[in-house]
């Protein structure tokens, strides 16, 4: 079952994803330089500028609120506008599963696991080789994704294919909506798919008023670095509206669309950041619009994405920024990996860049399961991924320090000679900071075990068969589906 805050009217609260009590998150430069980055992006806002496709309700808005707006779409953010568009935004939000029972955190204090996002390919299950991914694939990862505990919400963690079209991106919305019972988070190319699952969204709730006070959904925008185009300016702004929470972010590339430097990627990203949590604030001030740009690097002997350590480095950097502005820190970049397929390559990836979670702390987690530099979904990544999302979990519940735990007391009762075996000190803490892993720790087939001499790989894909052949959620009840259907058509219907 899976462990989130309750409703409201129940008394019972968790520390489900909680990571700020017990121990502290890591950064990498000192607070004053810091301070500096944020301000050399303030500067390109004030000095430069960013561009937003002209004609756009944004050119309006961002007039407004002190910008200037030049005809060629260039606009320059003075530092207070942008200073008072981070004071005024909301930095936190409550995310709520399909039934509105519970609740996770988005902020500043948890971090939550998704499978993600919008793979074009899955490794078929008969032939184990890459073919282009489907509605139904979406749905066997969104069902897949319900029944694993360390998965909090689902993404759209591959695309409909074959209907690449209006239909089949608004489709991909209700296929999660039908599959998982857990929140969701979207993203979409066209804003009429943004307004059928705002529709669809509300009919779930009630109306478009109980939706905007138990927000399901988490909408992504994805513009790109320094550029918002007519339909990325089209979405913040419905979304700010709607009371629907937003994550406004780009994927940088280092050396390719920004910089070479960590800093000077990192600036220009939260430059991007920044300029959409104006516009959100612009439209509805208050509103849940958080900047969530990605960094990566090229890896110089190639020309693609790679060069890992600079990559890791420059999440941790931008990680520290947020953290100082009290920002939370959306999609943050492990769990995926570059590697062709699921192989020892693919576990070294998300291995590394999955630890260092544990000192980044971001919100959310967007990219499990994710290979081929984006391109290919993997349910055998998934499931690993859920299993070092427990142990990372296990890390943050942290270290008591205590006359107990010190245990010194059972050190002058046992004496020098003696064993703390089979003491009670012993039975009463030998399961706290313990992973119940299901590939490693007690399962894992080391020669003094009795477990199966299996690979790591073939220990997952065991499980997953188990899984494929399980039951889903409940089905949403029948009335709720046909009109969700007939939203869909409306919205689909040229």
């Amino acid at each position: 079952m899976q462990r989130q805050r309750n409703a409201p009217e129940a008394a019972a609260t968790h520390v489900r994803g909680l990571h700020s009590i017990s121990s502290r998150p890591y950064d990498t430069i000192a607070p004053a330089d810091t301070e500096r980055v944020v301000d050399a992006a303030l500067t390109l806002l004030a000095e430069i500028g960013l561009r937003f496709e002209p004609g756009t309700e944004a050119d309006a808005l961002l007039a407004q609120a002190g910008c200037t707006v030049l005809p060629d779409g260039v606009v320059r953010m003075p530092a207070v506008v942008v200073r008072r568009a981070l004071a005024t935004v909301a930095k936190a939000v409550q995310l709520w599963n399909r039934d509105g029972t519970r609740a996770i955190d988005i902020d500043a204090h948890h971090t939550w696991f998704m499978p993600g996002m919008t793979c074009i390919k899955v490794f078929d299950e008969a032939t184990g080789e890459p073919r282009d991914s489907t509605r139904a694939d979406l749905a066997t990862i969104s069902r897949i994704a319900d029944g694993l505990d360390n998965i909090d919400a689902v993404c759209v963690a591959c695309k409909d294919v074959p209907e690449s079209t209006l239909r089949g991106e608004i489709g991909e919305f209700l296929c999660m909506m039908e599959h998982t019972t857990k929140p969701l988070e979207y993203l979409c190319e066209w804003t009429r798919s943004l307004e059928a699952a705002i529709e669809m969204a509300a009919a779930l709730r009630g109306g478009h008023d109980r939706l905007a006070e138990m927000p399901y959904f988490l909408h992504i925008v994805t513009p790109l670095p320094l550029y918002y185009a007519e339909t990325h300016v089209e979405q913040v702004i419905l979304a700010a509206r709607a009371g629907v929470p937003l994550s406004v972010g780009s994927l940088a590339i280092g050396g390719a669309s920004t910089p070479i430097t960590t800093a000077g990627t990192v600036v220009q990203c939260l430059a991007t950041d920044f300029a959409g949590m104006v516009l959100g604030q612009a439209a509805r001030e208050g509103s849940f619009c958080i900047g969530s740009t990605n960094p990566y690097f090229m890896e110089p002997a190639t020309g693609g994405i790679g060069n890992m350590p600079q990559t890791m480095l420059a999440e941790q950097l931008i990680c520290q920024a947020r953290r100082h502005l009290g920002l939370p820190s959306l999609t943050g970049i492990g769990g995926e990996a570059r590697a062709r397929r699921f192989g020892q390559d693919a576990v070294f990836e998300i291995a590394t860049l999955m630890g260092q979670f544990f000192h980044t702390r971001p919100a959310t987690c967007d990219y499990l399961g994710s290979l081929d530099q984006g391109i290919t979904y993997s349910l055998h990544a998934l499931l690993l991924c859920d299993d070092y999302a427990g142990m990372l979990r296990t890390l943050w519940t942290g270290t008591e320090v205590s006359d107990d735990t010190l245990a010194l007391d059972l050190l002058r009762e046992v004496g020098l000679t003696g064993t703390v075996l089979g003491h009670e000190h012993t039975a009463r803490h030998c399961r706290k900071n313990l992973w119940a892993s299901r590939y490693f720790a007690g399962n894992e087939p080391v020669s003094s075990s009795d477990k199966p001499d299996e690979t790591l790989f073939q220990r997952i894909d065991r499980d997953l068969r188990q899984r494929l052949s399980a039951p889903g959620p409940e089905p949403l009840p029948a009335g709720l589906l046909a009109r969700l259907r007939m939203i869909h058509e409306a919205h689909a219907t040229p």
